[in-house]
């Protein structure tokens, strides 16, 4: 009788195990596949996209995304440029389409970008009386299957004009989150 009672009391202590290694797999195995398949974080490195992004800012990367459609202007890309290195950069032209840059003006197409994301930069930077770009690009035309990329920071990037187009299938996703830290916290706009 007292052996029945021992081991009624410790069927619910390994029901209970199992329960949380089950749910501790389950766990395991869903942030996995976010991870791997949608989600990926990156760690902002260097000033190439400030004012808007800078060192130490993490932020979450949509890996899915493109899946469902090819990425559009403005759009904040990460994307591998080495075997060893992702850099992030915004999208400015599209397949097909010319773009120049001259100054502190993008031209895409013949028509001067209006880049809402850069209107406080310039705005300081004609304050000074100083260009804020100060490396320009001549007219090229983007490559099928590209897209032409430059950093926020525009004298201080290593972008398309350095590393040529960007092939689609070297970008990981587009970055939608700034999770950290915490008082940066933060959907991504255009």
């Amino acid at each position: 009788m007292e052996q029945e009672q021992t081991m009624e009391k410790s069927n619910p202590l390994k029901n209970e195990a199992w329960e949380w290694v089950k749910a501790l797999l389950i766990a395991a195995a869903l942030v996995f596949f976010i991870r791997w398949l949608i989600f990926a974080p990156f760690i902002v490195e260097g000033p190439s996209m400030e004012p808007n992004f800078h060192t130490g800012e993490r932020l979450i990367v949509n890996k899915i995304i493109y899946a469902l459609h090819k990425p559009e202007r403005g759009e904040v890309v990460v994307f591998h440029a080495t075997k060893e290195k992702d850099y992030i950069k915004r999208v400015i032209a599209m397949p097909g389409e010319t773009v120049k840059v001259d100054g502190d003006k993008v031209y895409v197409n013949g028509k001067v970008l209006d880049e809402p994301y850069l209107k406080q930069a310039l705005e300081d930077a004609a304050k000074k009386g100083v260009p804020y770009n100060t490396r320009n690009y001549p007219e090229k035309t983007v490559a099928d299957g590209t897209v032409f990329v430059m950093g926020d920071n525009r004298s201080n990037s290593a972008d398309s004009r350095d590393i040529g187009f960007i092939e689609y299938d070297k970008i990981v996703g587009r970055a939608d989150l700034i999770f950290w830290p915490f008082n940066k916290i933060s959907f991504i706009h255009m």
